[in-house]
């Protein structure tokens, strides 16, 4: 019977889920190889010991790994990922933000403004509407580390803007 070969359906189904992978391994790999250009050891760069354990949680080859490390220290490879930032307004005068890692700033500069335009918004110049933003990070740690008060005072000693429990 024509169509119905079980090897075909697999061959189909497995080239689809290894593309998949591959397209995530690749966003990985550029994150690593981002966090590696401040420093190659993951004790003392956050960034980097992020980026590793994402690869791992979705099962990422250490090889993979050490080569994206290796290439953000200039170990290897021919292309150079760089972190752009741009501003603008979206529909309605929404102030957005978008950074983007970039092999090559032209492109993402047209794919960006191509976006911007056809969505009813305008990209704007340098520091247009970062002044509206605060950039803040998130900590969180399991109950049983400290007692609520103790944890609001080092909160605040620190420098902390909120506390939740």
């Amino acid at each position: 019977m024509a169509g119905h070969s079980q090897f075909k359906n697999i061959m189909h189904r497995k080239g689809a889920q290894d593309a998949k992978r591959a397209k995530l391994f690749t966003k990985i790999a550029r994150e690593i190889t981002t966090a590696a250009k401040i420093s190659d050891d993951p004790s003392s760069n956050p960034r980097l010991r992020a980026a590793i354990a994402l690869g791992r949680a979705n099962n990422m080859p250490n090889d993979n790994i050490n080569r994206a490390i290796k290439k953000g220290t200039g170990g290897d490879g021919d292309t150079d990922y760089v972190e752009m930032r741009y501003e603008g307004y979206g529909p309605g005068g929404v102030a957005v933000i978008v950074e983007a890692l970039t092999d090559n700033r032209n492109r993402t500069a047209a794919e960006v403004r191509a976006a911007f335009s056809k969505h009813g918004g305008s990209l704007g110049e340098t520091n247009s509407v970062s002044f509206m933003f605060d950039r803040i990070g998130q900590l969180i740690y399991p109950v049983k580390v400290a007692d609520t008060d103790a944890m609001f005072e080092a909160a605040l000693e620190a420098g902390a803007e909120n506390v939740e429990s």
